[in-house]
């Protein structure tokens, strides 16, 4: 069974709404924090009620939970994951770094307040983010990991100690250029802090 013109029109326009509600979702819960933020806030952000968003998504938690997938999505497309991880995982990071500072600093901002909001256990998002640098460590750690097997990384560089530190200064550097965007290149200061770790450039 094939759909009519008129059921894809119909699907179109709904993921096409879909995508504007997480669009406000991301501003609105970067701007308040998750707890703060209102579904009222995005209903009107994007035109309409509180519970035409809700036909949408069941409840603020769903809500969450597509902000958080697109924005892994984004992530993902940045980074290369699909093949074995090695040097140009590494590299995307830096091209992550690239793109949402000049493209996406919503999301950065959503990043830095829900990553600092879901310490609490009870937070929504909290399980997310444990599992999120469960994942984010473990693939980088791969990624050095493979590097120094193919001869790329200098000796004495501990592939575990800088797989953790490069995540810690990406998301460092994120607070840093939230507060002063004007003042700091985060995609350069990665590259500073990689260029000594490996024989190839970044």
């Amino acid at each position: 069974m094939t759909m009519t013109g008129k059921s894809r029109g119909t699907y179109a326009k709904t993921a096409g709404r879909r995508q504007e509600i997480l669009e406000a979702s991301i501003e609105v819960f970067a701007n308040h924090g998750f707890r703060n933020g209102s579904l009222r806030e995005i209903a009107e952000r994007v035109g309409m009620s509180q519970a035409g968003l809700l036909h949408h998504f069941s409840n603020k938690n769903e809500l969450l939970a597509g902000v958080l997938e697109l924005r892994d999505e984004r992530s993902v497309a940045l980074v290369p994951i699909d093949e074995t991880p090695g040097i140009e995982t590494i590299r995307g990071m830096v091209r992550a770094a690239e793109y949402n500072a000049e493209y996406a600093p919503g999301l950065v901002e959503l990043h830095c307040v829900l990553s600092a909001e879901a310490t609490a256990p009870e937070h929504p998002a909290h399980q997310y983010f444990v599992d999120r640098y469960t994942w984010v460590v473990s693939l980088m750690f791969e990624a050095f990991s493979n590097a120094q097997a193919a001869g790329q990384l200098r000796e004495g560089v501990d592939p575990r100690s800088a797989a953790r530190s490069l995540i810690a200064l990406s998301d460092g550097l994120q607070v840093q250029w939230l507060l002063a965007p004007d003042t700091l290149d985060m995609a350069e200061e990665l590259r500073s802090f990689l260029r000594p770790l490996f024989t190839v450039d970044f």
